[in-house]
């Protein structure tokens, strides 16, 4: 599977952006898309997951409520709708997959595979 992320931009304060991860091959249905950030200086942040299959979803207390995960599996892409964005959410956003579910949340170390990144600046 390779990973390709899309979306990121430039917006001001209390803006959203949608964020894509296109898939190439096939991602299990119990298998997972993760989306984690990194902010300069910073360790990798989770922030969202889905299992492939829809059955689950698991967010990040930081973006909870203003953020949204899902997915299209007929497109074989996944999605992070991020709503009333604040700048501390500036960032390189990065798309993942793993082939499982965790109970918890997900370490970075989980996912095997990677997209390359699309930065979100929140800035007035």
């Amino acid at each position: 599977v390779q990973l390709q992320a899309s979306g990121g931009g430039l917006v001001q304060p209390e803006a959203s952006l949608r964020l894509s991860c296109a898939a190439s091959g096939r991602i299990s249905s119990n298998g997972n898309m993760g989306w984690f950030r990194q902010a300069p200086g910073k360790e990798h942040e989770f922030v969202a997951a889905i299992r492939w299959n829809g059955a689950s979803l698991r967010y990040a207390d930081s973006i909870r409520g203003r953020f949204t995960i899902s997915r299209d599996r007929a497109r074989n892409t996944g999605y992070l709708q991020m709503t009333n964005l604040r700048p501390e959410d500036t960032a390189v956003y990065y798309c993942a997959a793993a082939p499982g579910w965790l109970a918890g949340q997900p370490p970075a170390d989980y996912y095997d595979t990677w997209g390359q990144g699309t930065q979100v600046t929140v800035s007035s």
